[in-house]
């Protein structure tokens, strides 16, 4: 038994030498793009698809990183800029990091327009959730500081339907499907894009 033992422990030494073992370096990448799994958020593209005011980075994706059920943005407002009014097939968090603003949203997805939206002051290390399908949009309101939030989306590629006006009827919004910020990395981002 003693020398059964001895055996093992040789064995297992040697087969420690002759593979490598499995480490958090730069070698080791995401499952399906060859990314690597730990990365540098300044080293990430960066864009605003044609919207003044907005940096977007996509922190981890589906189209660039093979995620199916979420995705994690890191965005940044400049004072005065916004998201269109707009709802989409996804639930959505945000983390407010640094900066404050207003968040408009109408809950009224089952009546025929989106209505006049409810306003909430959002400020650094506040969170709050958007609801599948309930229109809202996001404005930095603060005339001396960036609104920075960390944004997670589920089950994409999203459906985005966008509104002129909160009066605009629900059958009217223009529909954006499918859409992924991060494939707008690897291509030409369309500048009327959300």
């Amino acid at each position: 038994m003693r020398r059964m033992s001895g055996v093992l422990v040789l064995i297992f030494y040697i087969l420690s030498l002759l593979l490598p073992l499995p480490t958090t370096t730069a070698s080791s990448c995401c499952s399906i793009k060859g990314l690597p799994l730990v990365r540098n958020i300044s080293e990430l593209p960066q864009d605003n698809y044609g919207r003044g005011g907005l940096s977007h980075i996509t922190l981890a994706g589906s189209a660039m990183h093979g995620l199916k059920e979420v995705e994690v943005w890191l965005q940044t407002f400049s004072p005065g800029s916004r998201t269109p009014i707009h709802r989409h097939s996804c639930e959505e968090i945000f983390v407010v990091l640094k900066g404050s603003g207003t968040l408009y949203l109408a809950s009224s997805s089952h009546e025929k327009y989106p209505g006049k939206p409810q306003e909430y002051f959002v400020f650094a290390n506040s969170t709050f959730h958007i609801p599948v399908n309930d229109v809202h949009q996001v404005w930095n309101t603060n005339e001396h500081e960036d609104l920075q939030m960390l944004v997670i989306i589920s089950r994409p590629p999203v459906k985005v339907f966008i509104y002129e006006d909160w009066f605009m009827p629900h059958t009217a919004a223009k529909l954006k499907f499918p859409y992924y910020w991060d494939e707008q990395c690897l291509l030409e981002p369309p500048k009327d894009e959300l």
